[in-house]
Formats: structure tokens, C-alpha cells, sequence
């Protein structure tokens, strides 16, 4: 009975530890976002891509876009994927990739989002295509140009680490209007 006790003790020590709340670390991750994000989150590749990308979409429906988001779905994990394929060979997701290199494992994916919610570029393949129906745009791009979210620190089964997202709305440098959203999630258990 003891040494099953004792084989248990590492696991219910995962079960009952306390779960952290990204609410307690306002401070660090706002000064990550500062420091590490936006210096590159608004160079013209990423800003012109949304308005590319808005330019195209902006007349979208709902119909149309969970259509989209079911084909993008469907196509996950798929041998066939022409709705991912293109935009993970985007130039706009390359450059997310080196952002995202250049952090050394921090960053574990950005997603870049137009006007209404949609994947511009990513890092990596997301679950879905539309992002609209989610915090991560809903409490940014919606809310407006200094809104930002972010989400709780969770762990991330395909990681086996600690992550967090940090959203934020993406502005026209020229207008300061906002035109779309970026979530960048990070290795959570630096701010833990």
C-alpha cells in the first residue's frame, strides 16, 4: 500500500497544485509584451498583410466564415491542406517563425489575426481559422486600439509545458485605428 502511495505522490502533486491565474502576472507579462513583442509587431510586413487580408475578407458573412473555418478544420493534419499550406508558406508566417526562433523556445506560437477574426499568418497550424469567436479577439480588436488580454496560464498537453497568451490589437501606424489582433503565447513558466 505505501509504494503505491509513494508511485501516486508526484502525480497528485500535479492535480492539487494551485493554478495560476495570468492576472498575477499583469506586470511581467505586459513588460514581455513591451520589451519582446511590439518593437517587431508592427512592421509593415505584418501591417500590410492584414490590410491585404482585410481588403479581401471585410465583406465576409458568417456564413462564409464558418464555412472557411470548417474547410480550415477539415484540413488540419491533412496530406491536402490548400488553405493552410499557402498561408503557412506566407512570407508574413515566416517572418512570425523568426520571431518566434529568435526567443530561444519562449514563444511557442503567434497567430496573426484580420478585422474580423480571421488567421492572417501564423507561426504554426492553429485548431481553427476563424479566432473571431474567441477572447484572443474578442477582448482586443473588438474592445479597441489599446486592448489587451491575457490568458490564463495553462498547461498545453502537446507542449508538457506552462503556457500563456498574450493578445493585443494591431493598429495603422498612420491612423492609429485598429485594423486587426496578434496573440503570442508564451512558455508560461518564465512568469511563474
Amino acid at each position: 500500500m505505501f509504494r503505491s502511495i509513494t508511485r501516486l505522490a508526484p502525480l497528485l502533486a500535479v492535480v492539487t497544485a494551485p493554478v495560476a491565474h495570468a492576472g498575477d502576472f499583469d506586470a511581467q507579462l505586459t513588460a514581455y509584451l513591451e520589451k519582446s513583442v511590439r518593437p517587431w509587431a508592427t512592421a509593415p510586413i505584418i501591417i500590410d498583410a492584414i490590410k491585404a487580408q482585410n481588403a479581401h475578407t471585410g465583406g465576409y458573412d458568417q456564413a462564409r466564415i464558418d464555412e472557411l473555418d470548417l474547410v480550415w478544420r477539415a484540413q488540419v493534419g491533412a496530406a491536402d491542406s490548400p488553405l493552410i499550406t499557402p498561408m503557412l508558406a506566407s512570407p508574413v508566417s515566416d517572418y512570425l517563425r523568426e520571431q518566434s526562433a529568435a526567443t530561444g523556445g519562449q514563444m511557442t506560437e503567434i497567430i496573426l489575426m484580420d478585422a474580423i477574426g480571421l488567421n492572417v499568418a501564423v507561426s504554426e497550424v492553429t485548431s481553427d481559422y476563424w479566432q473571431g469567436d474567441e477572447e484572443k479577439h474578442s477582448h482586443t480588436y473588438a474592445i479597441g486600439p489599446d486592448a489587451i488580454h491575457f490568458g490564463e496560464i495553462e498547461f498545453d498537453e502537446s507542449t508538457q509545458r506552462y503556457q500563456v497568451q498574450i493578445s493585443f490589437t494591431i493598429n495603422d501606424p498612420e491612423t492609429g485605428t485598429p485594423i486587426g489582433a496578434m496573440t503570442v503565447g508564451v512558455d508560461g513558466e518564465a512568469f511563474m
